[in-house]
């Protein structure tokens, strides 16, 4: 009998080790995410700032060229997070909290006995202000502390299945003296006067690994930066980089950067022709010789927090490698939007007017952009140069405000030739169930009593294998009044200041240069029928 007991033990034993060990080979997973990026800001995607780091992750890895986001912050970043439409789980709008019928990557895989941490901008919660405009602002100005929480705390990340967090709940952020910053549930009143937000999400990214490194247990980590989200504010030694990059305008910028990407094999020019720059106000050859440097050093703030994020790419990867765990690790890059066009002239909400120390804070006029008493933007001329080759920009379910780079890469598990792209399409719902197949992960139907609403996004896995996917029949956009279908090579669009539909021929036109749809009325109502279809399905 003791014989049996002790055989029974030994077995059992050697398949729990059995076990333990496959789980142990299951891939690291890190995202990170750029806020409000340009399309071709990246070296790899035809920009001229400096990212050698991110480059070469593209260069060892694959790069996607029909990967598409949610047009918006909040809606992506609820979207790559469950798999799910940010419609689906109450993020149809901006500032609201996310819901608790989609489970986030960070849940499903703490649950699979992943390690979970998160370093940058959650903006997944609801954003609130003050009744009293001063009380806001004095609030924002680090002046007051009025007695509440930031956002209601149990939708925090470190309440979403993140087992660390560091970073701002809200959206937006002075980069040398945050609002809303928090480690875990606790504000953090103070901070160094060194502090850069890039740097600081670098910092606490790099920690995580090596503390999650010490276990053996894989990890997931989601790395969601600031920057190059509005204001421009940069240090003085990246800017120095750019000061005098873009002084010939955003014309010769979007020229450059589409010869770039023909050369680079990203496009063909014959079905990525290049269209027209887009931009409200005057253009370039209107403006005065003062204004042109002022605009011209806006783009270099822009260039420079791009660089800075790169630059902190590099610290990750290097820290993987200084761990041991970069070979089995699959790292996502991606944006969660195309370029802003957005210019607030007026403190408010989430713009502080002074420092914490009483300065004041330049909203107009031909200054001097990058410190943190400027709250500059690039608006539209540089967004649309930012997306080339495609038109429009954040918000709009266009191309260019939609369509996000993508990078893959993963040492010991990617089977694609280095260097390689897929124009096989994408989206951030598929992000999630991608991270579950990997981690042998199952996609619950209950989580902690909560009934979870089926998933929408499908792997990507295949691609990572080389393989052709069955991807989705049908893609849906929709965003404050900017909306979108892409099917069968052909996408319906509708702009969010107009409501006249638009229809594209994508397989012919990847820029949206020529409307079709007075020439194909069916197509065009059939369409239109499909997506009333899926709003009314997933709209709360």
């Amino acid at each position: 009998m003791q014989t049996s007991i002790r055989t029974f033990l030994a077995v059992a034993c050697s398949l729990l080790l059995s076990t333990v060990a496959l789980a142990d080979e299951r891939p690291n997973i890190v995202v990170i995410m750029v806020d409000d990026l340009g399309f071709s800001d990246l070296g790899c995607f035809g920009g001229e700032i400096n990212t050698p780091n991110i480059d070469a992750l593209a260069n060892g890895g694959l790069r996607f060229t029909s990967f598409y986001n949610c047009a918006r912050c909040c809606p992506t970043r609820a979207a790559l997070l469950t798999g799910l439409y940010p419609h689906q789980v109450g993020l149809m709008r901006n500032g609201n909290s996310l819901t608790r019928n989609g489970v986030t990557i960070a849940e499903a895989l703490g649950a699979a006995g992943y390690q979970t941490a998160m370093s940058g901008k959650w903006h997944l919660s609801r954003t609130q202000a003050l009744p009293d405009h001063q009380q806001q602002l004095d609030w924002l100005n680090h002046q007051s502390q009025p007695n509440r929480t930031f956002s209601p705390v149990e939708s925090y990340p470190i309440n979403r299945g993140f087992q660390r967090h560091f970073g701002p709940i809200w959206g937006v952020v002075d980069y040398f003296d945050p609002f809303s910053l928090v480690e875990g549930e606790t504000p953090i009143e103070d901070v160094p006067d060194d502090f850069y937000m890039t740097d600081a999400i670098t910092q606490k990214s790099v920690d995580y690994i090596r503390e999650m490194s010490e276990k053996d247990a894989p990890f997931f980590l989601y790395v969601a930066h600031t920057a190059p989200h509005w204001p421009l504010h940069a240090k003085p030694e990246d800017i120095a980089k750019y000061e005098k990059t873009y002084r010939d305008g955003w014309h010769k910028l979007r020229d450059a950067r589409y010869e770039r990407q023909v050369k680079m094999g990203l496009i063909d020019p014959q079905t990525f022709p290049k269209p027209e720059l887009q931009g409200e106000g005057d253009d370039w050859e209107a403006l005065d010789e003062p204004t042109r440097e002022h605009m011209s050093q806006l783009m270099s703030v822009h260039a420079a927090m791009v660089d800075c994020v790169d630059q902190g790419v590099g610290r990750i990867v290097d820290t993987l490698k200084e761990t041991g765990r970069l070979d089995n690790t699959l790292i996502l890059v991606l944006a969660d939007n195309g370029a802003s066009p957005e210019r607030y002239l007026n403190p408010g909400f989430d713009r502080p007017n002074e420092t914490r120390e009483g300065k004041p804070i330049q909203y107009r006029g031909l200054f001097t952009p990058g410190s943190e008493t400027t709250w500059g933007y690039i608006g539209s001329y540089w967004a649309s140069a930012g997306n080339t080759p495609f038109r429009y920009w954040k918000a709009q379910s266009f191309e260019g405000g939609a369509h996000t780079p993508m990078i893959a890469h993963w040492p010991s598990g990617l089977k694609t030739k280095p260097g390689s792209t897929t124009d096989q399409s994408g989206h951030v719902i598929d992000i999630l169930p991608t991270c579950l197949e990997l981690a042998g992960a199952q996609y619950p139907q209950t989580f902690e009593e909560h009934q979870i609403t089926p998933v929408e996004g499908l792997s990507f896995s295949p691609i990572l294998q080389g393989n052709q996917r069955d991807g989705h029949p049908a893609l849906f956009f929709e965003h404050e009044g900017g909306k979108a279908m892409i099917a069968d090579g052909w996408k319906l669009v509708q702009p969010r200041q107009n409501g006249q539909w638009e229809l594209y021929h994508l397989a012919k036109d990847r820029t949206e240069t020529n409307n079709l749809a007075a020439a194909e009325p069916q197509r065009l109502a059939e369409m239109k029928r499909t997506w009333q279809a899926w709003f009314n399905r997933v709209k709360p």
